[in-house]
């Protein structure tokens, strides 16, 4: 009863280390998929941007260009280092697994050999058929009969339970090896890393020496990019009010709150483009997010403050670009000095695409998800090629990385 008992424990414990290995395990290939996505992101940020001559770059783009790279590795490492810490974890916890079978496995060996050389000394010192026939009544030898079953079937349990373990046993030792290794690969790629990224801070710390002597001057066109971005921005805003307006009218409907009324085919449209929020394909096949949705200072000049309303993708010279989603073209937008700007409604969502040199709709075109609908602008001078994106619900911006599919 002792011994059952015992192993009910033993059993129950093996299922609990079974269980924390899977959660380890689930969070290995979690950080690993970031790791992979990383990679990518590095790989294409230097396969769009690095290809250039640095010459034909100005310093501000290049610091830009730096800035991400240096993030990047320093986030490549960060996760390549949770990664190893879990894998020591999950070694640590292997080598506790494998000590506890080897005990469990002896045990098991002990309580075998015992039942063998009880069995054998059971054998010789009388028959199985004299002991069933030595019974005082039927019900004795029938009893007997079954214990001589139960005790059979015991022995083939507990040789069934050696062969179990002993396969556990192998089956963590190799995966034991493959972590090792996998570790050992994972500390050698960091190494490689943090060597890189030493190099990248060497060169931006160069460059910001560089700046500094002219920094007048680039403080000057940094807040002329700004005052350009802040009209493009206030145009853009004033032709969604528009839009809420005449739409609204056109359902005659008269509000001020700066919202959409919907008719059920938009309100069954905008309900369709959030159910998509996060998996929403690029507006670009190929590209990076070189400047993030929010508030922040600029590289080159923290005594400006830069507030982007949506993100600027980098991408590929003259690429097209695609609707993200079914919709309706709301407004072309001509920007005095500036490049031209698409704005598509699905419902009482919005998608903006600026920064665009051709475009190939007009307003009032419906329009597919992945429709191409205009062409990226290339900087000829320093061969940018960055698509403006913004999300809107109503006249209120939204953060487009919530909403593209990673």
């Amino acid at each position: 009863m002792i011994k059952k008992r015992l192993h009910s424990i033993l059993i129950l414990g093996l299922l609990m280390t079974s269980f924390s290995l899977s959660a380890q395990s689930d969070a290995q290939k979690k950080l690993e998929r970031q790791r992979q996505q990383i990679l990518k992101e590095i790989k294409n940020f230097n396969g769009l941007l690095f290809t250039k001559k640095k010459e034909e770059k100005s310093e501000i783009t290049l610091i830009e260009d730096l800035n991400y790279k240096v993030s990047s590795k320093r986030n490549l490492i960060r996760i390549t280092n949770e990664q190893a810490n879990l894998l020591t974890r999950e070694i640590n916890t292997n080598q506790k697994e494998i000590t506890s079978l080897r005990t469990q496995l002896q045990e098991l060996k002990d309580d075998y050999a015992a039942m063998v050389v009880k069995s054998y000394k059971s054998k010789s010192e009388q028959s199985k058929v004299m002991f069933l026939l030595s019974s005082d009544n039927f019900k004795q030898a029938y009893k007997r009969l079954q214990y001589m079953k139960q005790y059979a079937n015991y022995q083939k349990e507990q040789g069934e339970s050696i062969k179990k373990k002993t396969k556990e046993l192998q089956d963590l030792n190799i995966q034991l090896s493959k972590q090792k290794e996998d570790k050992k690969k994972l500390i050698a790629e960091n190494r490689q890393a943090k060597l890189q990224l030493e190099i990248e801070l060497k060169e931006r710390e160069t460059l910001m020496a560089s700046i500094k002597n002219n920094m007048s001057k680039l403080s000057a066109r940094i807040k002329q990019k700004k005052q350009e971005a802040y009209r493009i921005d206030k145009e853009i805003n004033r032709l969604i009010r528009e839009a809420i307006a005449a739409s609204n009218k056109k359902a005659g409907k008269k509000t001020s709150t700066g919202k959409f009324v919907l008719t059920p085919e938009a309100k069954k449209l905008a309900s369709n483009f959030e159910a998509n929020k996060g998996k929403l394909g690029w507006p670009v096949s190929r590209g990076v997010i070189k400047a993030k949705f929010g508030k922040g200072r600029s590289l080159t000049d923290s005594s400006v403050e830069v507030n982007n309303p949506g993100v600027k993708i980098a991408t590929e010279d003259n690429a097209e670009v695609k609707a993200v989603f079914n919709g309706e073209v709301s407004k072309v937008v001509i920007v005095k000095n500036g490049n031209p700007a698409i704005i598509i409604r699905h419902g009482n969502y919005l998608t903006i695409y600026t920064n665009l040199s051709k475009i190939y709709v007009k307003s009032g075109d419906k329009i597919k998800t992945g429709q191409a609908i205009g062409q990226v602008f290339t900087n000829k001078i320093n061969g940018e090629s960055l698509l403006g994106f913004r999300v809107y619900k109503n006249d209120q911006k939204q953060n487009p990385q919530y909403w593209l599919t990673k």
